[in-house]
């Protein structure tokens, strides 16, 4: 079994920086893609950022050159610094991760609980 878990969502002014952490733990062989979505009351889950095994990265258009994804493989860790944040960046973030668990069986999405982050005055 595997287990996704975020920190570091909370309440931030306009403008301000948060830097979200998630920490992936079991029975891990290896991991994938790795990635952030994010999730507002009444809208779809929209994604945020990927970054791949090997390093490749892609940023949704509304956070490039404010957001930075980065991963720590040793530490089975996703990171998501966050710049110059905006009221509406304002959501539920979730972490994703293709994981395999057991050799010779394909990786497949798991998916953590969110943090919340707040933007406002």
């Amino acid at each position: 079994q595997v287990q996704l878990v975020e920190s570091g969502g909370g309440l931030v002014q306009p403008g301000g920086s948060l830097t979200l952490s998630c920490a992936a733990s079991g029975n891990i062989v290896s991991i994938k893609a790795m990635a952030w979505y994010r999730q507002v009351q009444g809208r779809g889950r929209e994604s945020v950022a990927r970054i791949t095994q090997d390093g490749n990265i892609s940023y949704a258009d509304f956070v490039k050159g404010r957001f930075t994804i980065s991963r720590e493989n040793a530490k089975n860790t996703l990171y998501l610094q966050m710049n110059s944040l905006e009221p509406e960046d304002t959501a539920v973030y979730i972490c994703n991760a293709e994981i395999q668990v057991l050799q010779f069986v394909p990786a497949y999405d798991n998916w953590g609980q969110g943090t919340v982050v707040t933007v406002s005055t």
